[in-house]
């Protein structure tokens, strides 16, 4: 059997909020609110938010590094 790739892993919302430091629900509804952050918009699955595993991680490389580079 293979591994799933990144595309194919689905985390939800309350593994995205521990990926970012246990973020509330309200911070995580302000990034995607802000459109100049580029948060993933999350897919519903049967009612509940998800976000593509592989969304984050494109996302979390265009964020800026602690040393001030990109």
């Amino acid at each position: 059997m293979t591994e799933p790739s990144d595309s194919d892993v689905f985390l939800g919302a309350r593994a995205v909020k521990k990926r970012y430091g246990n973020k509330s629900d309200m911070a995580i509804h302000r990034w995607l609110q802000d459109r100049s952050l580029g948060f993933p918009k999350p897919i519903y699955i049967q009612g509940y938010r998800d976000w593509r595993l592989a969304d984050l991680i494109a996302w979390e490389k265009t964020l800026p590094t602690k040393d001030g580079d990109q």
